[in-house]
């Protein structure tokens, strides 16, 4: 009994830092799809992206971590501009099919492109933070590793930074306006293609921070951001797709229910338990948590 608690705190903990990384990246496909009406399925490939910029930086660059997190955000914050002019801009009065189609055509693009230029051979970024050389803390018979900390503690921070932003910046305010609706939201003469390109550049940070928060745990492969894309879609779905407080609840659940299954049922099936989660949903509550049922059409 003495080993139970310990065991299952560890793993709790893991679960929510884990299910941090997957509501932050769930967050970028539902502000996109609030905002455009279409699923950017090249999210998963932004996390991918921001690790490989982590690691091209402070690794075979050698620049200082921290001035080397601080440039990778900016590089993501330029990727996600061009993504959106080169991606969603031209076909942003077409059906939302084609610029599905284009989304995933960048991600395989983005993934062939980074296989080219770092190899098939997984990378190493090092943890943001080494205290005497332990990797963690701890307590009560629980080992606390610091990037999971970091990355528990960025999840919440950001949270509730988007809250205030979101709730009281102006821009924040006229980007809900454009989510809500883009034809209003013109008419009362706020620039809906500068909003939308600035949802784009905000979602692609959400999904490189992820994944420069995750470089130190996981390898750093062309292929890493395919599983967590599809994870953090699923977390969309079971928390209500299209609403933000759903992304942050369903990625925090995926995160901790892959956690737990892992530790108490088998680790060969960890990618899978979040993907069971998806299908329990869609068979008995297809909207989501937070998700208004829609009345079907005779």
């Amino acid at each position: 009994m003495s080993q139970i608690l310990p065991i299952l705190g560890q793993n709790l903990f893991s679960g929510l830092a884990i299910g941090g990384v997957y509501a932050l990246v769930a967050l970028g496909i539902v502000l996109i799809y609030r905002s455009t009406g279409v699923t950017n399925f090249a999210q998963g490939d932004m996390v991918m992206l921001g690790a490989f910029a982590l690691f091209a930086l402070s690794e075979k660059l050698e620049i200082p971590y921290g001035i080397a997190f601080f440039l990778a955000l900016i590089i993501m914050g330029l990727v996600g501009y061009v993504f959106q002019l080169g991606v969603y801009y031209p076909l942003r009065n077409r059906t939302y099919l084609p610029i599905i189609i284009a989304t995933i055509g960048a991600g395989i693009i983005f993934q062939n492109g980074m296989l080219y230029i770092f190899g098939s051979v997984p990378q190493k970024v090092r943890s943001i933070i080494n205290v005497g050389g332990t990797g963690g803390l701890t307590f009560a018979g629980m080992f606390f590793d610091y990037q999971y900390i970091v990355i528990l503690c960025v999840t919440i921070l950001l949270v509730i930074v988007q809250n205030l932003f979101f709730e009281y910046s102006t821009l924040g305010k006229k980007m809900q306006a454009t989510a809500q609706d883009k034809d209003m939201a013109q008419l009362l003469g706020i620039p809906v293609a500068l909003m939308i390109a600035f949802t784009f550049i905000y979602s692609t940070l959400l999904g490189g921070l992820s994944g420069m928060l995750v470089a130190p745990i996981f390898f750093v492969t062309n292929r890493m951001g395919v599983t967590l894309g599809l994870k953090a879609f699923a977390a969309s779905i079971c928390g209500g797709f299209g609403d933000v407080r759903g992304a942050i609840i369903g990625g925090i659940s995926i995160g901790i229910i892959e956690a737990l299954g892992a530790a108490y049922i088998s680790p060969v099936y960890k990618d899978a338990f979040p993907f069971l989660l998806l299908l329990i949903f869609l068979l008995f509550r297809p909207q989501g948590i937070f998700g208004e049922k829609v009345a079907e059409k005779a």
